[in-house]
């Protein structure tokens, strides 16, 4: 027996102003403009999102902090390299697997990551700002459960 065939939509009914992957590059884009006015400190939304990942969970390995913060491994290590050049964060060998590499945050990138909370706040605060209390909470969740 044959399967019903879904009816195709038009390729004319296709608007790309209408499309969830177009819709979250403009938000993307608007929170990246957003992100770099108020961040300061020369931060990149990577670099930021494994600085605020190892205070929030400490030292871990590489691997782990590109999982935690949905690196793939050449980004999460461009980031590390980047982040230990400017004495922010450390590496070490894993001491129970010598092909690992540890990443902790050095005092001083402690001590930013700690003055930029306020900030990154402030940065979200301002991303969801067209949103009520309400719907900011239904979007992150519906976002979450996007993922």
């Amino acid at each position: 027996m044959d399967k019903p065939r879904r009816k195709a939509k038009s390729a004319s009914a296709y608007l790309l102003d209408s499309q969830v992957g177009f819709v979250l590059r403009q938000v993307i884009q608007r929170h990246a403009t957003i992100f770099v006015s108020r961040m300061g400190e020369d931060l990149t939304m990577t670099q930021w999102a494994a600085l605020s990942k190892l205070f929030e969970k400490g030292p871990c390995s590489q691997n782990l902090l590109g999982r935690a913060t949905a690196m793939d491994a050449a980004t999460i290590k461009g980031v590390v390299e980047r982040l230990v050049k400017r004495g922010l964060v450390e590496t070490r060998p894993d001491p129970e697997d010598g092909r690992r590499l540890v990443v902790s945050l050095t005092p001083d990138g402690k001590a930013l990551t700690e003055r930029s909370i306020p900030l990154a706040h402030e940065i979200t605060k301002e991303t969801l700002s067209p949103l009520t209390k309400d719907e900011r909470t239904q979007f992150l969740a519906l976002l979450d459960r996007l993922k």
